[in-house]
């Protein structure tokens, strides 16, 4: 395990994951709750998430771009650019909004053109596995080839089988057993 990876770890435990009575995405009920933005956000941990995800997607070749849904994947995709530049590699992040917006250029994905491009979608932490698929699915509308979808924290519960079952190559950083909520 890397020194970055434990160091996140230690961080979303003692910082990112509540416990009592959650009602999560899908509806259903659970005695805790992994916040990521209580520590995405932090200036000291948003480092450590980039380091640790580059490292997990490292042997995806030929990716130009990573993001997904607003707002979970947004510092997650951030974290990544930065970290990335740092070590030398040209990521570039999108935005992928619920709604095509109705003004402007009425686009739902914001960023660089991706027509074309291979990209990871990104996401904090995954439940049912809908946020990625919605983004799969305006990213297919702009032209983009989907190479993989990365997540920081799998709770352990069907988004793997749902995106797989899509034929996507599905990656986490952190497990539950992880955080000790196994």
């Amino acid at each position: 395990m890397t020194d970055a990876r434990q160091q996140l770890i230690d961080y979303i435990t003692a910082e990112a994951v509540f416990h009592g009575d959650f009602t999560l995405t899908s509806g259903k009920k659970a005695s805790y709750y992994v916040d990521l933005r209580k520590v995405s956000l932090d200036h000291r941990v948003a480092p450590l998430i980039g380091q640790v995800m580059l490292d997990l997607i490292a042997d995806i070749p030929d990716v130009a771009a990573v993001g997904g849904m607003t707002m979970g994947a947004d510092p997650i995709a951030s974290a990544i650019l930065h970290q990335g530049a740092a070590r030398g590699a040209e990521y570039d992040a999108f935005v992928v909004r619920k709604e095509p917006k109705d003004h402007g250029r009425g686009r739902q994905v914001e960023g660089p053109d991706l027509e074309g491009k291979r990209v990871i979608v990104v996401e904090d932490t995954s439940t049912t596995g809908g946020s990625p698929l919605k983004a799969i699915e305006a990213l297919k509308k702009v032209g983009a080839e989907i190479a993989a979808v990365a997540v920081v924290v799998d709770r352990g519960t069907e988004a793997r089988s749902v995106i797989e079952d899509e034929g996507f190559l599905y990656r986490y950083a952190i497990g539950l057993d992880d955080l000790g909520l196994a």
